[in-house]
């Protein structure tokens, strides 16, 4: 296997609260290959956007990494200063945000945003910019390239949008895009076109995505490998294929029986019950033994580390010797 692209190792994250410490992640560690697509899932607040937000230093000032290491080709993000990162930030690692309507200033057209964009990180001309604008536009499938820079977000539609947010992440060509729930305000139609544009873009330009998400369908078909998350820890990870046909903890096997099927109409709807702890650093053991149906004492004392249970498969879990998860 070649050199991973992206390393995140044994990260650990905290927010300084009015109400104390807040762990938001705890012992995060996975690695991104160059030119796959890599999958975080999840439900909401496992730590997946936290996550994304920590590798481009994007955190406020009441969030501290207290541990860990994350390795860009080779380097530690951790030690950039703050300058040295706002010229990783676009031009190296791009981020596309979940809700393109709030992420694109409303008072300025989309070609004078991409420009300053491009501008800043490759020092040329306004003339040439917009060229680069233009040839980002129609990679992304933008008809009327020229009517489209003229315009302000709130002209266009969601999906169109999107593919801005997009363009705008490739622009300036980096090795890494984040997109975060890039389609979860998008209707389903749309949603199949902006993650087929995705991996379209991957093979073409050969970049390597994390894509963060709740909705295992979407890594289902958009994915090389994934990684689970559940209160700030990664469960379990490995090849797509592997952990939807053998997954190995009951969380992530609770995600996939949750997922609508045409075969179980009429049936009730299976759900994973309980809710993911407010404050990971207050719980001893296995976080999610109070939502698992499976819980021994053991699950209640000790935390499970990650181990591998094939290859380049791995899970956190007590019960993957007895084979007793699915």
């Amino acid at each position: 296997m070649t050199m991973p692209l992206l390393q995140v190792q044994h990260l650990h994250m905290e927010f300084k609260t009015s109400r104390g410490t807040l762990r938001a992640l705890n012992d995060v560690t996975f690695d991104v290959q160059p030119g796959e697509i890599f999958g975080i899932v999840g439900e909401t607040g496992c730590g997946k956007t936290v996550t994304g937000l920590s590798i481009l230093g994007l955190l406020p000032q009441s969030a501290t990494i207290t541990q860990g290491r994350i390795l860009f080709d080779g380097n530690d993000l951790l030690k950039y200063s703050s300058k040295e990162m706002r010229k990783v930030r676009g031009a190296q690692i791009a981020m596309i945000f979940q809700d393109p309507t709030t992420s694109l200033n409303p008072v300025f057209t989309l070609g004078k945003q991409l420009s300053w964009v491009i501008r800043e990180h490759f020092g040329i001309s306004e003339k040439e910019a917009r060229l680069r604008i233009s040839q980002m536009f129609e990679s992304v499938g933008l008809p009327d390239v020229e009517r489209i820079m003229r315009s302000y977000p709130h002209q266009l539609s969601g999906g169109m949008q999107q593919r801005v947010m997009i363009a705008l992440a490739l622009a300036c060509q980096p090795k890494l895009l984040i997109a975060d729930e890039p389609t979860t305000s998008l209707d389903v139609t749309i949603q199949a076109q902006i993650l087929a544009l995705l991996k379209e873009l991957c093979n073409r330009f050969g970049i390597s995505i994390i894509l963060i998400t709740h909705n295992l369908g979407v890594i289902a078909k958009t994915c090389d490998r994934l990684a689970v998350l559940y209160a700030g820890r990664v469960v379990e990870s490995g090849p797509t294929r592997d952990v939807f046909k053998n997954p190995q903890h009951p969380y992530t096997n609770g995600l996939m029986r949750a997922i609508p099927k045409p075969s179980r109409h009429g049936e009730r709807m299976e759900v994973i019950p309980g809710t993911v702890p407010l404050n990971s650093g207050d719980v001893v053991g296995c976080a999610f033994a109070p939502r698992c149906k499976f819980t021994m004492e053991r699950c209640r004392q000790e935390t499970p580390t990650l181990e591998a249970v094939g290859y380049d498969h791995y899970a956190a879990c007590f019960l993957r010797e007895e084979n007793r998860v699915g």
